[in-house]
């Protein structure tokens, strides 16, 4: 007897993952694991390459120093009822930095994203650092535990800037080609409501809204791309072609 295999459809690394969500500054939380259920929205956060996230908060906030979690929420682009596309969790120790590590740390973060809310620091708000031991991702690709070396040696997805745009322009200007993209789900989804959840280098995701509960669906490129040209014929290829093999994640 002769067993039948599905292949998934070709993803990013779970470290790949991670870097992209930690590169999208979606919202983040610190989670202090001295203080069980305290939940703290900071100013600013920013996660290095090296998995170290820099915090920026009030001075006289009362978050202390030592073991910690920070959880960054990877949301969905366009309105959803079920938002939230996946979870990082990065675990460390917390410390406060001095004057001069605090300034040191805020010309680093400008040089990659300015904002103007580091200008504050020494004028009500300062700077913490956390250092990170261990790293989880919790995602439509399932649950990964990762080493601050994996996530160091990964690069977020080459789309991650402007995936966001370009998937509210898909929804909103070009509701037809969603449509047509029906005919790659399984039977039983194309009912639903479909809408574009994701878009990496290795393919384009769907979210399906049925009474049932939502699906998430993968349409995989025929190769990874790496820039919009490479992507344009992808995505051509999506809509014309009479049939592409589409995994379903739940």
């Amino acid at each position: 007897m002769s067993a039948t295999f599905t292949r998934r459809p070709p993803t990013p690394s779970p470290a790949a993952r991670a870097r992209t969500i930690a590169a999208r500054h979606y919202p983040a939380v610190v989670l202090p694991t001295g203080l069980p259920g305290e939940r703290v929205r900071p100013e600013l956060h920013h996660v290095h390459a090296n998995g170290s996230v820099s915090i920026l908060l009030p001075e006289d906030h009362p978050l202390p120093s030592g073991a910690t979690v920070v959880e960054l929420t990877d949301l969905a682009p366009v309105e959803l009822r079920e938002p939230v596309r996946g979870l990082l969790w990065i675990t460390g120790w917390l410390d406060l930095l001095d004057e001069t590590e605090a300034r040191a740390e805020a010309l680093v973060i400008a040089e990659q994203r300015p904002d103007p809310r580091l200008l504050d620091l020494g004028h009500g708000m300062a700077m913490l650092r956390l250092t990170p031991a261990s790293l989880v991702l919790a995602d439509a690709e399932g649950t990964h535990s990762l080493l601050p070396q994996a996530f160091s040696a990964a690069e977020p997805d080459p789309f991650h800037r402007q995936e966001s745009d370009w998937l509210r322009h898909l929804e909103h200007r070009h509701p037809d080609v969603v449509g047509q993209l029906a005919r790659h789900l399984p039977a039983e989804l194309r009912g639903g409501l479909i809408r574009p959840l994701g878009l990496d280098q290795f393919g384009l995701r769907l979210r399906v809204e049925t009474d049932s509960g939502d699906h998430d669906v993968r349409l995989a490129f025929s190769r990874p791309v790496s820039d919009p040209p490479q992507l344009a014929v992808e995505l051509r290829r999506l809509v014309g072609c009479p049939f592409l093999a589409a995994q379903r994640q739940g």
